[in-house]
């Protein structure tokens, strides 16, 4: 079977647009790094390091620690003075965020699920704080 003049044309057509859409689609996946399968490209992917999670510099509006699985996330948050710092609990106990020493701000019991806010110090440096609940959680605040 022949195709005639005009299929020919919408056929090559239909055929390109089907391969740059082959080729579109194989690029968008490379690099990643969403670990989602057996994939061969996934090999290459580079590995995540809990190092990266540690510390974490936060843009204004956007502090935020995560209480998970009894530790703080990040451990390590430098913020600036008087900066809005959002803590959400996602264990099922309660927990707090308490400066040690001066006890420069503190969160109060939050319940398991519960989200707390609290404002950090007007002076620069290091403020060590933990869940006075359970002591061995350990944390910093550095205001810069």
């Amino acid at each position: 079977m022949s195709l005639t003049y005009p299929y020919r044309g919408r056929t090559a057509l239909a055929l390109g647009g089907v391969c740059a859409l082959l080729t579109l689609s194989g690029c968008s996946n490379s690099g990643s790094g969403s670990g989602s399968g057996s994939g061969s490209g996934d090999s290459t992917a580079p590995a995540t390091t809990s190092a990266a999670s540690t510390a974490t510099s936060a843009v204004p509006g956007t502090a935020r620690i995560v209480i998970k699985n009894f530790a703080f996330s990040p451990a390590k948050l430098e913020v600036r003075p008087g900066a809005k710092v959002t803590v959400v609990n996602q264990d099922s106990a309660a927990h707090t965020v308490t400066a040690t020493g001066d006890k420069a701000f503190d969160t109060g019991n939050i319940s398991g699920g519960g989200t707390a806010t609290f404002t950090a110090p007007s002076a620069s440096g290091s403020y060590s704080y933990i869940c006075t609940l359970h002591p061995s959680m350990k944390g910093t605040l550095t205001v810069t």
